[in-house]
C-alpha cells in the first residue's frame, strides 16, 4: 500500500499511532532543560526528530523522566554571540543537518513599574529574550538557506501583543520578537526557510515562582476559557509549525489566547 507523506495509517487494532512528521529531521530547541522548552523538545522527539537541547544549566534535566535522549546538550548563554556560535558548531557535529530551530530561551524579569524597573534588569532581559533570538538565528540560517529548507519558530507571548503593566521589558522584548519575525520571514520567503512566532498566554510551567501572585491572578483573569495554557498545547502548535505541512505561512504569528486575542 502506498501512503503519502504525514498521512497516518491504521494499526492492527483499528488505534491510530502516534504521527511521526519529522522522521530524520533534527532539530535545536533553546531554553530546552525544562518548561515549554522541553515539552517541545519532547514532542518534537515523539514526532521523529532528533533534538538537541540548548541551556543555561542542566542540572535539573533528566533524560528517564524526560522520556527521550537529546543528541547533545548545550551549555549556552543565548545572550553571548560567541556562545551561540560555538553551540551550533557542536549541534551541527551533533546532528549533521539542521531543519528545525525553536527559540524558546527567555526571562521573565522583575515585576515592577517602569519609573522603577532595575536598569540592569531591562538589559539583561532585552539580550536574552530578543537579543538572543537574533543571535540564535543569524548563526543558524545560514545553514537552513544553504539546504534550501528549514523551520524557525520564535516564541513570543501575548504581553507582546498587548502590553502588560508591570513586565514593561517583557513586553517589550516579546513585541520585537513578532517584528523580528516578520523582517527575518520577508528576508527568506523565497529560500524555503519559514519563520513563525507563537503568542502564549500566562502557561504553567516552573516560571510561576518569578511571578507574584497577585500577576498570575490578573492574567489568569483575562483569559476567556478561564484557565491557564498547559505545556503539552504549545508544543502540539510547535511541531505543526515545525513541520512540513506547515507549508505557506511565514511571517504569521500563530496565538495560544484561550480566546483572549482580539487580533
Amino acid at each position: 500500500m502506498t501512503t503519502n507523506v504525514g498521512e497516518r495509517q491504521e494499526s492492527p487494532d483499528g488505534s491510530r499511532p502516534p504521527t511521526r512528521r519529522l522522521d530524520g529531521q533534527g532539530a535545536i530547541v533553546t531554553g530546552g532543560a525544562r518548561g515549554i522548552g522541553l515539552g517541545i523538545a519532547q514532542r518534537l522527539s515523539k514526532e521523529g526528530c532528533r533534538v538537541v537541547l540548548w541551556d543555561r544549566s542542566f542540572e535539573a534535566f533528566d533524560a528517564a523522566a524526560a522520556g527521550f535522549s537529546p543528541a547533545s546538550l548545550q551549555i549556552v548563554n543565548v545572550a553571548d554571540y560567541g556562545q551561540v556560535e560555538q553551540a551550533f558548531a557542536a549541534s551541527e557535529q551533533a546532528l549533521g543537518t539542521i531543519d528545525i530551530l525553536v527559540n524558546n530561551a527567555g526571562i521573565n524579569g522583575p515585576v515592577a513599574p517602569t519609573w522603577e524597573y532595575p536598569l540592569e534588569a531591562w538589559d539583561r532581559v532585552l539580550a536574552v529574550d530578543l537579543t538572543g533570538v537574533f543571535y540564535c538565528c543569524r548563526a543558524v540560517v545560514p545553514h537552513l538557506r544553504a539546504r534550501g529548507y528549514g523551520r524557525i519558530v520564535n516564541v513570543a507571548s501575548i504581553a507582546g501583543k498587548e502590553g502588560n503593566q508591570g513586565i514593561a521589558a517583557y513586553a517589550a522584548a516579546k513585541a520585537g520578537v513578532i517584528g523580528f519575525t516578520k523582517s527575518l520571514a520577508r528576508e527568506l520567503v523565497d529560500s524555503g526557510v519559514l519563520v513563525n512566532a507563537i503568542a502564549p498566554v500566562l502557561t504553567e510551567t516552573d516560571l510561576f515562582r518569578e511571578m507574584t501572585p497577585e500577576h498570575i491572578a490578573l492574567a489568569r483573569s483575562r483569559i476567556p476559557m478561564g484557565r491557564t495554557l498547559q505545556v503539552p498545547e504549545v508544543a502540539a502548535m510547535v511541531a505543526w509549525i515545525a513541520s512540513p505541512e506547515c507549508s505557506f505561512s511565514t511571517g504569521f504569528v500563530f496565538d495560544l489566547s484561550g480566546g483572549r486575542a482580539t487580533y
